[in-house]
């Protein structure tokens, strides 16, 4: 009894766990000239690179082993905070320095892949936007602000 009792909590939890992950499974993040772009699997759009003040790597760690990658993309003014596709990216946090906005993009970015993400941000975004790389809380890339979820 106890052994069925387990293996239907192990279920749900992979169940539980998984969904994120499938909903996921198609999405993309690509970095151009023209800025950085999001596909969630459905729609696409763009973060274009003149309208950013300022681009860094953040990190935390999550666990002993694993740590957790975010790339932050601070406009350099209003934001589409109710885009589909973006929505689910914004942040309103302390802002990263001095002159920045508290609303920002945050990109996680999957284990083992930051140094290719940092490299392509870094090779096309203008230099004077790089912010480096700062270690954050643990948990740090938090969720989307429910409140701003668009309509429809």
């Amino acid at each position: 009894m106890a052994g069925l009792v387990m293996m239907l909590v192990f279920g749900a939890l992979g169940v539980l766990f998984g969904i994120p992950v499938w909903h996921g499974r198609r999405a993309a993040v690509m970095v151009d000239r023209a800025g950085v772009w999001l596909d969630n699997g459905k729609a696409r759009q763009i973060i274009p690179c003149e309208v950013l003040a300022g681009v860094g790597m953040q990190w935390s760690q999550f666990g002993r082993r694993v740590k957790q990658y975010s790339i932050e993309l601070c406009p350099s003014g209003p934001i589409d905070d109710r885009d589909p596709v973006l929505w689910p990216l914004v942040r309103d946090e302390e802002p990263v320095g001095p002159g920045l906005p508290r609303l920002r993009y945050r990109l996680p970015i999957p284990p083992g892949s930051q140094e290719q993400v940092t490299t392509a941000v870094r090779l096309y975004a203008p230099p004077h936007l790089w912010l480096g790389v700062a270690q954050r809380e643990p948990g740090h890339l938090g969720r989307p602000d429910p409140s701003r979820r668009p309509k429809g």
